[in-house]
């Protein structure tokens, strides 16, 4: 094996290892991003629940909050949540059963998503009047 031969096999060697290594920086990049979105969507689907258990909570009146950097583990990320009646009868009754649907939006810097989820409620009398009167869309 000559001098030359040898040159080119570590030069090839060389340029393989750094693709490698480049990869690999990418790959560990984009394994972080996923674990912040998987944070977010785990403390999303909790405080989901918290919601869908709350029967008190006001219909078309958007609530906020936020989880600070220690709880998500990075950075601080908002939350926005709506509920609105999503399936109810025709001139709906008070006390009527009805189906809610909660509108959670998860925003922090650079992404955001949404996520839904529903829930058997009853109609207060503001809320049958307020369907009743066609203002509930």
């Amino acid at each position: 094996m000559s001098l030359l031969e040898v040159l080119v096999a570590t030069f090839i060697m060389a340029v393989a290892i750094t693709g490698l290594v480049s990869n690999m920086s990418g790959s560990l990049r984009n394994a972080s991003k996923l674990g912040e979105y998987d944070r977010a969507a785990i403390l999303a689907r909790r405080q989901m629940d918290e919601l869908q258990l709350n029967r008190y909570l006001p219909r078309w009146t958007q609530l906020e909050g936020y989880w600070d950097a220690n709880t998500t583990g990075s950075i601080p990320v908002r939350w926005r949540a709506t509920v609105t009646p999503y399936d109810y009868p025709p001139n709906p009754p008070p006390k009527s059963a009805i189906l809610d649907r909660i509108e959670w939006q998860i925003q922090w810097p650079g992404r955001n998503f949404t996520i839904e989820g529903f829930r058997r409620g009853y109609l207060t009398e503001a809320d049958a009047i307020r369907l009743q009167q066609g203002q509930g869309q």
